[in-house]
């Protein structure tokens, strides 16, 4: 799923967010005679049909609104539908296996629900499905990843000349000081040739990696003389702090560059010159569950493919074919990325648009139809609301062309521009094209992207069929930033692209 900071994570680069779960309960069954319950809770995720335990929680003791101590911390990953079941037990200090514990009730849904809401309160139902008495639990969800980054900007000034028919040629090494108290090389600036005053490109690195994600944890900074023999001379080194660096977001911050074996030498060394922190940028680098879990509405719209490419829908080779068994490979589709959007949009409304087809009763082809034929109002309730009103539309469109993309980015772009206008954010919008890959308008695709990569909205492509999807990979601009026709770089990486044949399982 593209973020709103940076492209979308997929699949194959292992996205994965930890998240914690912390978990209270209220009014819970009183199965003890001589006391209250002592309960517990149990958490299971679904595997292959089977429910597997994850973790429990500790018993608390004579309590029926237990507030648990021990969290559940579990990876989230957005493209997955993670089923998850939270069970609560009054403790028998007698039994050996759960099922012999009294069963206080459970509730069973997704990790997705949960994240999406944040903090949710359910009632506890009973194995028949009904309530288990005024039980409740209430689920809340935090982020555990450490998503800042930090942006350093530096420069030396009066470095000790090292080069005999030169001046030196400086770069800098940060060194983060591990458990064992030894130095790991974080990050090397590149090098400057000839000069003693050196200005270095600003670099960003993650807070973890440089220290951790511990502002107060040793940071090692070593002045170097870059030569071509590899025989690097030293120049001088300081240790700090991004506590300490943190000053320089409102001021320079000078550091002493020193050579130890200089200062034991000579009684007056000062230092082997002076490294200047010019600026220091510490930000997060907001994950999309930064966003879900900061109350950010998702808005979700749906683009589907009805051009000629896609062949004749009544023909079984038809990627549309309207199939008597129910089932091609758009509609499989649809509800495979449905069943995991929906979890995030609280209403499960999502509009439904279609395009390059003709439409009855004048025949005109359209880019940004609503495929329930109603273009005041063209939601769609649920993924199985999408998939009710695609198969509807089917039998009366005439696939036609070309396939252009930017009515509908476009189309999407305007909700997320007037929401931008708004004084809080808050809401993201995200439009999923399903399509079969054949592009007819890249450079205005290319021209609305870069637009619409201003604004709070991201576009996931699925790729249906066995084309070649090389025109989709390119607007994923993974391998290179994308540029519109006029030359203008996206401000940031907004679409995503999945091609469908790798993922269906």
């Amino acid at each position: 799923m593209a973020s709103p900071e940076g492209g979308a994570g997929s699949r194959p680069q292992h996205c994965v967010t930890r998240v914690e779960l912390s978990v209270t309960a209220a009014h819970l069954l009183d199965r003890d005679v001589a006391s209250k319950s002592d309960p517990f809770c149990v958490l299971f995720n679904e595997v292959d049909g089977n429910w597997a335990e994850i973790s429990r929680t500790e018993t608390a003791v004579n309590n029926l609104n237990p507030v648990f101590g021990v969290k559940f911390r579990v990876d989230y990953h957005f493209e997955e539908v993670q089923k998850l079941r939270f069970a609560v037990f009054d403790e028998d200090k007698c039994a050996s296996q759960l099922y012999e514990h009294d069963f206080l009730g459970e509730f069973i849904c997704t990790l997705g629900v949960i994240v999406s809401n944040k903090k949710l309160v359910r009632p506890l139902l009973l194995a028949n499905g009904k309530p288990a008495g005024k039980g409740t639990i209430t689920i809340t969800a935090q982020e555990l990843s450490d998503n800042r980054i930090i942006t350093l900007s530096l420069s030396g000034r009066k470095l000790d000349k090292k080069d005999f028919f030169g001046k030196s040629d400086p770069y800098l090494e940060f060194h983060k000081q591990g458990e064992d108290g030894k130095w790991m090389l974080v990050h090397r600036t590149e090098v400057i040739k000839n000069t003693l005053d050196p200005v270095w490109k600003a670099f960003t690195v993650p807070l973890v990696s440089l220290c951790n994600g511990d502002v107060d944890r040793n940071i090692k900074v070593l002045c170097y003389d870059y030569d071509n023999d590899g025989g690097h001379d030293f120049i001088g080194e300081f240790q700090t702090t991004v506590t300490k660096m943190s000053h320089a977001s409102t001021t320079e911050v000078e550091f002493d560059c020193i050579n130890p074996k200089k200062q034991r030498k000579k009684k007056n060394y000062k230092n082997s010159g002076v490294i200047v922190l010019r600026s220091c940028k510490i930000i997060r680098d907001y994950t999309f569950l930064d966003y879900i879990l900061g109350g950010c509405q998702l808005m979700f719209t749906v683009g589907i493919d009805f051009t000629a490419s896609n062949g004749n829908p009544r023909e079984p080779s038809s990627l549309h074919y309207i199939n008597p068994l129910g089932s091609n490979e758009y509609l499989a589709a649809i509800l495979a990325v449905g069943q995991i959007i929906q979890d995030y949009d609280t209403d499960k409304m999502f509009p439904a648009l279609g395009f390059g087809a003709k439409l009855p009763p004048d025949w005109k082809v359209s880019h940004e139809f609503a495929i329930n034929f109603d273009p005041t109002n063209p939601f769609c309730s649920g993924v199985e609301g999408i998939a009710q009103a695609y198969s509807s539309c089917l039998p009366h469109l005439r696939f036609y062309g070309p396939t252009n993309f930017s009515p509908i980015i476009n189309h999407v772009a305007r909700g997320a521009s007037q929401a931008l206008q708004q004084e809080r954010a808050a809401q993201y919008f995200t439009l999923l094209i399903i399509t079969d890959g054949v592009i007819s308008d890249m450079d205005e695709t290319r021209h609305a992207i870069v637009a619409a990569a201003k604004l709070p909205m991201s576009v996931i492509i699925i790729g249906v069929g066995n084309a070649d999807f090389a025109a989709m990979e390119f607007l994923d601009g993974d391998a290179s930033v994308l540029r519109s026709h006029t030359g203008e770089e996206a401000a940031r990486d907004i679409v995503q692209f999945v091609p469908f044949r790798d993922f269906r399982n």
